[in-house]
């Protein structure tokens, strides 16, 4: 009984292939959401100011390390949990087979800070878009534009980057405890 019982545990690390998998799929969607991105950029480019072209730019930067992080997950993940990849008449990758999951969890962390850094800039260089966003919903909505009502306008969009750092140094402080808990567990044994 315990014998069938550990060889189903252990076969049961085959219920994770469809998954990853699955993330294979996400990863085709992100390259189609890429391409989109620059077709629909291309007609518009000589006329897109700096920032907006900056902004596009950092987009497709995080598109392509969100894909990187896919593959990487994917690979080491199928590699740790399911089975050896067999990767006969093609190269393998030099990382395949070395990312275990510690590793592997240490590397999406600092995925994840530069993803968000990423993500923190654009909201920076974007800042007076969104003010000017704010001010327009105001004109909308028929509100008289007064000193008072402006500054209040700036102040929300001052908010909203205030949390958008804080959110991001709680990944980077995430990130960095994470790597010092391996780290301290690592020197341990």
């Amino acid at each position: 009984m315990e014998r069938l019982i550990e060889r189903s545990m252990y076969a049961s690390r085959w219920l994770l292939a469809p998954i990853y998998l699955g993330l294979s799929l996400a990863l085709i969607a992100l390259a189609v959401k890429f391409f989109q991105e620059l077709i629909h950029v291309a007609p518009e480019l000589l006329s897109k100011s700096e920032s907006d072209l900056v902004l596009i730019v950092l987009a497709l930067v995080d598109m392509a390390l969100i894909g990187g992080l896919l593959v990487m997950v994917m690979f080491s993940g199928y590699e740790n949990f399911v089975s050896k990849l067999e990767t006969e008449g093609s190269e393998k990758l030099e990382w395949m087979g070395k990312l275990d999951a510690s590793t592997l969890k240490q590397k999406v962390a600092a995925s994840i800070v530069a993803i968000s850094s990423i993500h923190l800039l654009q909201k920076f260089i974007g800042v007076e878009s969104v003010y000017a966003q704010r001010v327009k919903s105001l004109r909308d909505q028929g509100i008289e534009l007064t000193p008072e009502i402006l500054k209040q306008a700036s102040e929300q969009s001052s908010d909203m980057l205030m949390w958008f750092v804080i959110i991001h140094m709680t990944f980077v402080a995430s990130a960095f405890g994470m790597g010092y808990l391996d780290k301290m567990t690592k020197s341990a044994h």
